[in-house]
């Protein structure tokens, strides 16, 4: 799934897909109606990439969250943004067992389970969009090969030459800036 595109902004309703950028802001699509906006760059803008939910021992990326909702509700659609707070604690600790109770918030599990939705209407979320991305590599070659011998010869920084020490000057812009006098007239 590519949440690099994928953005939400603040007091908009929706998630929206990073078209391209102005000189003064950015065209967005949302990607439910494929509407294409633009927005200033004083609107706040979260990457879902870059979104992570607490767990007691570590931050998970969001795109490992939805790959769990995905697998636990078969790609379909989950319960609604709607439902009562009992239901949709029981649907975070189904989809991230071990999340931290205290930093993640009912509203952040309300927004979780609004964007799978809004996604999987979307389309993003199928079988196929979850599925890691290996290295392209010619037909015939071996890849183990080339993983052996970057292993065998790690390279190394250079030392670096002694230098003589200088003393530092301070830099200035030339000529100096003569004292300004105002001329008075003498009677």
């Amino acid at each position: 799934m590519l949440l690099e595109k994928i953005i939400s902004i603040s007091g908009k309703p929706g998630l929206y897909k990073l078209v391209s950028q102005l000189k003064n802001g950015f065209i967005i699509e949302d990607v439910t109606t494929k509407k294409k906006v633009s927005i200033g760059n004083s609107s706040q803008v979260s990457l879902l990439d870059n979104i992570a939910m607490f767990t007691f021992d570590k931050e998970v990326p969001l795109f490992e969250v939805f790959e769990n909702i995905a697998k636990n509700y078969e790609y379909k659609e989950t319960i609604s943004h709607k439902s009562t707070e009992d239901e949709l604690r029981e649907f975070m600790g189904a989809s991230l067992p071990n999340y931290d109770t205290e930093r993640v918030y009912f509203s952040d599990i309300k927004k979780l389970a609004q964007w799978y939705n809004i996604l999987h209407k979307a389309g993003y979320i199928t079988p196929e969009s979850f599925v890691k991305a290996e290295p392209e590599t010619l037909e015939g070659e071996s890849t183990e090969g080339d993983i052996t011998a970057e292993k065998a010869a790690p390279k190394k920084a250079a030392p670096k030459a002694d230098k003589p020490a200088t003393p530092k000057v301070k830099a200035s812009s030339g000529a100096k800036a003569a004292t300004k006098s105002t001329h008075r007239k003498m009677g």
